[in-house]
C-alpha cells in the first residue's frame, strides 16, 4: 500500500517541478509552498536553510530517481547498456514532449543559474553528476568496455544528454535528442 507523500516530499517535488519549468531564480517561495500545500513555517522546519536547502534536496531526489531508472532499465534489458540508455533518454524525451517543451532538467537549471557563492548547490550538483556518470560507467563495464573508456564514455553521455535536452527544449523539437541518442549508441555498442 502506498503511503501519502509527507510534507517534506511534497515540498521537494514542488521544488523539482518549479526548477524544471522556471529554474532556480524563477522559483518563488510562495508558489512552491502553494503547490506543496504547505505553510511557510513547515518549510523552515524541514529546510532551515530555506530555498537553497530545498533546492539541494530537489537535486538529490532527482539524481536518486535518475539512478534508479538507469538501474531499472539495465536490469530490464539484461545488462544491455545501449538498450537501457535508449530507454533512459526516451523517458526524458517523452517528458519534454508531453510538457510541450516546458519541462527541462532540474539539474541543468540549477547548474546554469548557480554562482560561485552557491557552494552547497554546486557540491550537490557535482556529487549528482558524478553519481550519474558512475551508473552509466557501471553499465558500460558490464558490456565489456575497459574502465577508463567506460568512464570517458559515461562523461560524454551525461554531457551529451544534458546538452541535447537543452537544445530540444529551446527548439521545441526532439530531433537533437534523437540524433544525439543514435550517435551515442553507435559509440557504446560492443560488437
Amino acid at each position: 500500500m502506498n503511503k501519502a507523500p509527507t510534507t517534506r516530499d511534497r515540498l521537494v517535488h514542488a521544488m523539482i517541478h518549479t526548477l524544471q519549468h522556471k529554474g532556480l531564480h524563477g522559483a518563488g517561495l510562495s508558489e512552491i509552498l502553494a503547490q506543496a500545500q504547505a505553510p511557510k513555517g513547515v518549510m523552515y522546519h524541514h529546510f532551515p536553510g530555506g530555498k537553497n536547502e530545498l533546492a539541494v534536496a530537489a537535486i538529490e531526489s532527482t539524481v536518486s530517481y535518475l539512478c534508479y531508472k538507469m538501474d531499472q532499465y539495465v536490469e530490464r534489458e539484461q545488462g544491455d547498456a545501449a538498450a537501457a540508455l535508449r530507454l533512459w533518454i526516451t523517458r526524458a524525451m517523452e517528458g519534454l514532449y508531453s510538457s510541450r517543451f516546458e519541462q527541462g532538467c532540474p539539474l541543468a537549471a540549477v547548474a546554469l543559474e548557480s554562482t560561485a557563492a552557491d557552494v552547497e548547490l554546486r557540491q550537490a550538483l557535482a556529487a549528482g553528476f558524478a553519481a550519474l556518470r558512475a551508473r552509466v560507467a557501471a553499465a558500460l563495464l558490464q558490456i565489456g568496455h575497459a574502465p577508463r573508456r567506460a568512464e570517458g564514455l559515461a562523461a560524454l553521455i551525461i554531457s551529451a544528454y544534458e546538452g541535447a535536452l537543452l537544445q530540444s527544449r529551446v527548439a521545441q523539437d526532439t530531433a537533437p535528442m534523437e540524433q544525439t541518442t543514435e550517435t551515442l549508441l553507435s559509440l557504446i555498442r560492443k560488437e
